[in-house]
């Protein structure tokens, strides 16, 4: 929808208009994609900011592949440019490429649309003015067909919920709990005695839970990650599926979780595939420093205050559980 492309830009030129001079380079996503979006970006920024030079690049040839790259891959950032970086759909030419990593701002262009910022640099903008609105706005879109599209992953959250040091009476939170897949099983091992609590940050996904009847495992709340609204050390264990990658500060995301887990009790990190499964899925390349890597993701727990007690990245699932020290 046109008032969505308009939601993005303006949140960009609003966050990039203060930095004038400087050059933004578009680049990624489906062919013609980024042409597209540049022009649309340029439109947004006021008269004032004619000092501005905003321009899509095409793909260059990558090293023995023989196909296209981005052109992020050879741009490194500088002080006077701008590095935005399309996630394409099914004909994204850059698939393979690592301009992703490079780029200050990243946008899920997968649907024309209906982008979505998914990144944007910590020295353009605190998340706090971008992270949550876009983030919704990703969910929101999806929210109404995720159980249509996910549906069979309901026995691997069953199964992770059994290996996750749940225990009968315990208060557990699902932390990102989406549309609730984990709430049921959660809910079957406290058993009357203990309490589940499902929270996520956009309203549609929960709303879905409801419709699945869902929330007659649990207590659904509105609520961000990185702001749980729980008393410190108040839960027995936490359970987050799909979470840690869509933080927009790992390290952070992590510590807070620690902080409502009493001293001993469980965090489980899961996703119903594997990490180069789901790189796969998302058109982009496995990189080694990923905040789930098993190199990344174990000090990044210890920092927060966890300890890691298992980690597993296979092809049908990932699952790290760790102990609140």
């Amino acid at each position: 929808m046109p008032e969505r492309i308009s939601e993005v830009t303006a949140l960009l030129a609003e966050v990039l208009a203060p930095r004038a001079p400087l050059t933004v380079i578009v680049d990624g996503g489906d062919p013609g994609a980024a042409a597209a979006f540049a022009s649309r970006l340029a439109a947004a920024f006021p008269p004032a900011s004619r000092a501005w030079s905003i321009d899509a690049v095409l793909g260059l040839t990558g090293p023995g592949a023989g196909g296209s790259d981005s052109a992020l891959n050879v741009l490194e950032p500088a002080t006077d440019r701008i590095l935005v970086y399309l996630r394409g759909g099914p004909g994204n030419r850059f698939t393979a490429g690592d301009g992703e990593r490079r780029a200050q701002v990243v946008i899920d262009h997968r649907d024309p649309q209906w982008p979505v910022i998914r990144h944007v640099h910590p020295d353009l903008a605190d998340p706090d003015r971008w992270y949550l609105s876009e983030s919704r706005a990703f969910f929101a879109a999806r929210a109404a067909n995720w159980d249509v599209k996910f549906g069979d992953d309901l026995p691997a959250y069953a199964q992770a919920v059994r290996e996750a040091g749940v225990r009968p009476g315990d208060v557990v939170l699902d932390v990102g709990c989406g549309t609730g897949r984990a709430l049921p099983a959660l809910a079957g091992v406290v058993g009357p005695a203990g309490r589940v609590i499902g929270l996520d940050f956009t309203p549609d996904m929960l709303a879905e839970a409801r419709r699945a009847g869902r929330d007659t495992a649990a207590t659904l709340l509105v609520a961000d990650a990185r702001r749980l609204p729980v008393a410190t050390a108040a839960v027995d264990a936490v359970f987050a599926a799909g979470l840690v990658n869509h933080l927009p500060d790992p390290v952070a995301g992590l510590a807070e979780l620690a902080r409502v887990t009493r001293p001993g009790g469980h965090l489980a990190i899961f996703h119903p595939v594997g990490r180069a499964a789901l790189a796969t899925r998302h058109g982009r390349t496995l990189r080694p420093d990923e905040p789930l890597s098993e190199t990344r993701l174990a000090p990044l727990l210890a920092g927060a205050g966890w300890t890691v007690t298992h980690y597993e990245d296979g092809a049908d699932r990932f699952l790290a559980l760790a102990v609140r020290g």
